[in-house]
């Protein structure tokens, strides 16, 4: 794909004189001129200050506070610019896709502009300067003033907006909200705050001679004829292609536009002909074609089907017929709704609560969403590589996940990105870049985000993979709830100006360069009341406008109260799960690569200040009393569920705490995606989970599932095994007692089987409750509707823990489940198997037993083989030799289960990373249980 969009990208410089600005020579200066070190383009100032070893590696100890500085420093970039011609009859402009974020550039030592938004692409006419210039290598200087200071500045002027204190969620540097910069470059609870400055995406000098143009953007957009956004088209209505070329230099009058259409799989021509309906505006041409409505293959998400692919050719001819410039983007036929529609009469009479859906509809399919929350793979984005992504989204389909929401308060993600979703078939929600805070609404400020927003949404608007876009991150839920709860005297304005932004402002954006997708102005919202597409602004939010017994929106849950975790009756109960989750310790491995062996202790000073949970609130490095809370709740959870860890020594006991941390996440993270998956057939017809988070930005106590070298934990383990089509899940109320075990589908036909469901004991055998029949139900037959769940059982916990017939502490209810159902958009037949399981006890409490565990290499099969000998072993860990885990990055295809005794299981397995360093790695690999936490 990146040799396709490098063809694209030569097709539009035919005739222009076009220097790639990563291929000259910079030189980054900074600290009044001190230091003067190589750089490069793109790049940040910390990762060329890295590379020259002026710096340490920003993400080592506790560099994020020493390095401090160079965030509160103003750089410089230079460069000599060489084979441009100073002829009259050229045009001279520099186009840079990304400045990060305040610049001033000048070229010849004269000012060219400044700009003030890390989303914006820009270019600039520098002819007139460049025929001045007495050189033939003229200086292209950019300077780059310190984000923190200015947005200081900016925030102190006089007059400007103030808000209530909470609004502004402050993690480390303040009044983020004031300026086009990634948000979280300022500190978050998941991350540290650098701050960066450069030239962070690439940038080019371009020559333009009489009559040549050159594109810097385009739009294409696919939809059903009829379609709107926010609404579900007619899927047998004909396709619209429409089309849109930005361009530098000017489009001559009469020009046209005319396409072709190669489908990527047969290599075959599948349609061409003219755009009609052409408007001309000079820097942009816009046309429209009628397509058939059965003569292209769909796209659809993994697991539902294939990712059908077509590169579309847009060229732009005069009226004498000369193409003059052409763009090939690779994009899909789909149509991808989020369907918030009323629930009608008939949907209530089948159970189905009243109020609003809130779910997302692919092809004219309802599906559920599985997955989670896409924040910053890094702190600086010029490391972020396409080798480094595919990677990380094998890890997510290899999870049973088929959408990420890509959180709001990071950076619009690159087209490679979405290139690589669109070939694997996930789905990403997208965001602008705002959240947790409300932000200025003065002309200035509205103007830059329209135009961030406008280029933005053309950039990516083709890529199949796009599933919405949320105009940012927990604003209406949580930041307007906070607006409200401490100063509501003043709502009214606070209101009025997160509508004039994300409603007057970002909507049209949207709504005016796409039919093809859905807006929402904020990520948790409860929907909106109406859409009218006669109104200017056809959506008038909801808001608390709701119904008791209806439901509406979506939602999102943290609680850090350990005690309440597998408290059902604390989950939300709505229609769409979009964040939820507790933090954990990375790996003892993933620590090595950031702190000093010394400091491989839980309640190190290094390590309790490398966690942001909870934030500082400030400048403040010693963050002991936030952070120490956070420590705190996870300690708490750990021994209140399970076996302490007491690790021989000191590395090895930090080893087994850090493990025992992810176990509790997992095991919470399961609990809600379980009960959220059970709710597709409950009256809610709850139809999405995407918890918080996919991946790590460095190395420190997060929500991740991945650790920042790509490793698997516990949690990624437990969300590929929750995640699958077809699960048993036995969901305990802590309130009633109840222990209800559903079979769940998100196939879209029906699904029949077996479940076998009864108690094992710690030491390996079958416990028989005779003398309570309706506690061990046996074999029971069942089927699924169509994306859907079905009770099988409900135990009365309460009554069976206080009679004789259960002793809480010897025993595990497990749940075994064999169905057939026909996957999406196939014919055949196939077999889905799951277990599960619930412990009446918290682990801690349980009579736990030496499960006997051993673990082989099998090279015949290339797998490993797992058995249990003397008992039953929960959270079964089968792992790599300490040493070798430092070397090799694997993934089995199983991890943390249940073995009973006597069981054998055979894994599979996959190398993430380092394959050839570790040899012979697969006859040292080891296995423990959480009975291990007991050991001295």
């Amino acid at each position: 794909m990146i040799q396709v969009l490098l063809a694209a990208l030569a097709a539009t410089a035919v005739g222009a004189v076009v220097v790639d600005l990563s291929d000259t020579a910079w030189t980054l200066t900074g600290g009044d001129g001190n230091i003067s070190v190589p750089g490069k383009v793109p790049s940040h100032a910390h990762l060329d200050l890295l590379a020259a070893q002026v710096i340490e590696d920003p993400y080592y100890g506790l560099n994020e506070f020493n390095l401090r500085w160079v965030a509160l420093t103003n750089w410089t970039y230079t460069t000599q610019l060489s084979g441009l011609s100073a002829e009259g009859d050229v045009n001279t402009y520099l186009l840079f896709n990304g400045l990060d974020t305040f610049a001033d550039i000048q070229l010849c030592s004269q000012a060219v502009a400044s700009t003030n938004n890390q989303f914006r692409q820009y270019f600039f006419d520098v002819t007139d300067i460049l025929s001045g210039c007495d050189t033939a290598s003229p200086e292209l200087k950019v300077e780059f003033g310190s984000a923190p200071a200015i947005a200081d500045a900016i925030a102190n002027q006089p007059g400007q907006e103030t808000w209530p204190w909470p609004v502004e969620i402050l993690f480390e540097f303040p009044n983020r909200q004031f300026i086009r910069k990634q948000q979280s470059d300022f500190g978050w609870d998941w991350g540290p705050a650098f701050a960066p400055a450069g030239i962070w995406q690439k940038a080019w000098a371009l020559q333009l001679g009489p009559g040549e143009i050159y594109v810097r953007n385009s739009l294409l957009d696919l939809y059903r004829e009829g379609q709107l956004n926010n609404l579900v088209p007619d899927q047998s209505a004909n396709w619209v292609l429409n089309a849109s070329v930005d361009v530098i230099g000017t489009v001559p009058k009469g020009a046209s536009l005319s396409f072709k259409i190669v489908d990527l799989e047969t290599k075959e021509e599948a349609g061409s002909g003219s755009l009609v309906n052409i408007t001309n505006d000079g820097d942009v041409i816009t046309g429209s074609a009628i397509l058939g409505s059965e003569d292209f293959k769909l796209w659809w998400p993994t697991g539902l089907g294939p990712q059908s692919l077509y590169n579309i050719t847009i060229d732009v001819v005069s009226d004498s017929g000369e193409v003059l410039t052409s763009v090939t983007k690779r994009t899909g036929f789909r149509t991808i709704v989020l369907n918030m529609d009323v629930v009608s009469d008939e949907e209530i009479a089948k159970g189905v609560a009243p109020g609003n859906h809130w779910h997302f509809e692919i092809n004219g399919k309802t599906m559920y969403s599985k997955g989670s929350n896409f924040s910053p793979p890094e702190s600086f984005w010029p490391k972020v590589t396409p080798d480094r992504i595919r990677k990380l989204f094998t890890s997510v389909v290899a999870a049973n996940q088929n959408m990420l929401r890509v959180w709001a308060s990071g950076a619009y993600l690159p087209d490679f990105i979405y290139d690589i979703a669109d070939e694997m078939g996930i789905l990403l929600w997208s965001e602008f870049e705002y959240g947790d805070a409300l932000y200025p609404v003065d002309p200035e400020f509205l103007e830059n985000s329209r135009q961030e927003a406008v280029y933005q949404v053309r950039r990516v608007n083709h890529h199949p993979s796009l599933a919405l876009w949320a105009g940012g991150n927990e604003l209406e839920l949580v930041v307007l709830y906070l607006a409200t709860a401490t100063d509501p005297d003043t709502f009214n304005r606070y209101l009025g100006e997160y509508e004039t932004l994300f409603l007057d402002t970002l909507l049209p954006a949207v709504y005016g360069n796409s039919r093809s997708i859905s807006y929402i102005p904020s990520s948790t919202t409860n929907g909106y009341l109406s859409v009218n597409f006669s109104n200017p602004i056809p959506v008038v939010p909801r808001y608390a406008n709701v119904t008791p017994g209806s439901i509406y929106g979506d939602t999102d849950h943290y609680n850090y109260d350990a005690s309440q975790a597998f408290n059902l009756s604390s989950y939300p109960v709505g229609r769409f799960a979009n964040e939820f989750g507790f933090h954990s310790m990375p790996s003892v491995n993933s620590w090595r690569q950031a702190v000093a062996e010394e400091d491989l202790r839980f309640n190190s000073s290094t390590v309790v200040l490398r966690n942001h949970h909870y934030p500082a609130g400030g400048l403040d490095p010693a963050n002991f009393a936030n952070a120490s809370k956070g420590m705190g709740e996870m300690t708490v959870a750990v021994e209140r569920y399970y076996p302490a860890p007491r690790g021989a020594g000191p590395v090895a006991n930090f080893s087994a705490w850090c493990h025992a941390t992810q176990v509790f996440q997992a095991d919470f993270y399961k609990s809600q995606i379980q009960f959220y998956r059970a709710g597709s057939g409950r009256p809610e017809r709850q139809l999405g989970s995407l918890y918080w988070q996919l991946e790590d930005v460095w190395q420190a106590p997060t929500w991740a599932g991945i650790e920042y070298d790509g490793r698997w934990k516990v949690l990624h383990n437990v969300a590929k095994d929750i995640f699958q089509s077809v699960i048993v899940a036995p969901l305990w109320n802590d309130t009633s007692g109840l222990l209800q075990v559903y079979a769940v589908s998100d196939l879209w036909d029906e699904v029949s089987g077996k479940a076998s469901l009864g108690w094992v004991g710690w030491d390996g055998t079958t416990v028989s409750l005779d003398d309570a029949a309706d506690s061990e139900p046996g074999d029971v037959d069942f089927t699924i509707g169509p994306l859907n769940a079905t009770l099988l059982a409900t135990l009365n916990i309460t009554e069976l823990t206080s009679s004789a017939s259960l002793n809480a502490a010897d025993v595990v209810f497990v749940a075994n489940l064999t169905a057939s159902g026909k996957p999406p958009n196939t014919e055949a037949t196939k077999t889905f198997t799951h277990t599960n399981w619930f412990t009446p006890t918290p682990l801690a409490s349980a009579t736990l037993v030496d499960p006997g565990l051993s673990v082989t290499y099998d090279g015949n099969t290339d797998e490993f083989v797992v058995t249990a000998e003397k008992g039953t072993g929960i959270w079964t860990w089968v792992s790599l030799e300490d040493s070798d885990a430092d070397a090799v990055i694997v993934a089995f295809d199983e991890n943390g289960f249940l073995l009973k005794k006597g069981e054998e299981k055979r894994i599979g397995y996959s190398i993430l990373s380092g394959s050839g360093e570790a040899a012979g790695w697969e006859s040292r690999v080891g296995v423990s249980s959480i009975w291990d936490n007991s050991l001295p």
